[in-house]
């Protein structure tokens, strides 16, 4: 291949991540591989592949709690939801369930 003109040089890696309009293709443990030649650059990329919705928010559990200190509500279910209709907005969710309260 170096005759040629093409080079190819390992990556180390942890992850890849391609970031798409409704979803993330993450790659875990990763082989990458770059690839150079007549000026141009190319990666190939092998792994272990799992897709991520990103039209759902990650609630964690401090924000669960944070709310549930703010708004002196303890149903946790109804607070993990409420932040879910609000994509995680940890304000517009107290001030929604303060309405509702």
């Amino acid at each position: 291949m170096d005759r040629l003109g093409i080079k190819s040089t390992s990556i180390d890696s942890t992850q890849v991540v391609i970031h798409c309009k409704d979803k993330d293709i993450v790659i875990d443990a990763p082989e990458v591989t770059l690839i150079e030649g007549q000026g141009m650059r190319s990666f190939q990329v092998s792994g272990e592949v799992r897709e991520v919705d990103r039209s759902r928010v990650e609630i964690s559990e401090d924000d669960v709690r944070f709310v549930q200190e703010q708004t002196g509500i303890g149903d946790a279910a109804l607070v993990r939801q409420t932040l879910e209709e609000t994509k995680g907005d940890i304000a517009g969710t107290i001030l929604k369930l303060n309405k509702k309260g």
